[in-house]
């Protein structure tokens, strides 16, 4: 499953081109510290899948990591369809808040490092 590329809606490539240029400050913050291959593994910002645009993705362990702010306060059952949908490819979710972010970086990043890890260690090992 690792370095698949998920199939996406070509109607959503200039929606996606749009939040890239007008990210949340928590998403920009995060970005500034996952691009470049920071965890050794590259990330990509706002990404087109299936009928969804996950804020980023790294193809080559299937990871999406989700910023969600107060956007998604009323959207759970929405955001629920859209992980499973994904999951149903393969995708593997982190989720967190833009206060964590903000908050609580370190531990953001901390999150992400284990899990990039986690996932690297298991594709090593197929």
């Amino acid at each position: 499953m690792r370095n698949k590329i998920i199939p996406y809606n070509p109607e959503l490539k200039a929606y996606a081109r749009a939040l890239r240029k007008n990210m949340t400050f928590a998403e920009v913050i995060l970005w500034q510290k996952i691009r470049k291959r920071a965890f050794g593994v590259q990330f990509h910002r706002q990404v087109p899948m299936l009928n969804y645009i996950v804020d980023f993705y790294c193809h080559e362990i299937g990871l999406v990591i989700e910023v969600d702010g107060s956007s998604h306060d009323h959207k759970y059952l929405y955001d629920a369809k859209r992980q499973g949908a994904l999951e149903k490819q393969g995708v593997i979710f982190l989720r967190f808040t833009n206060k964590q972010v903000l908050k609580n970086l370190f531990g953001v990043l901390l999150a992400i490092e284990a899990k990039v890890e986690e996932l690297v260690e298991e594709q090593n090992s197929d």
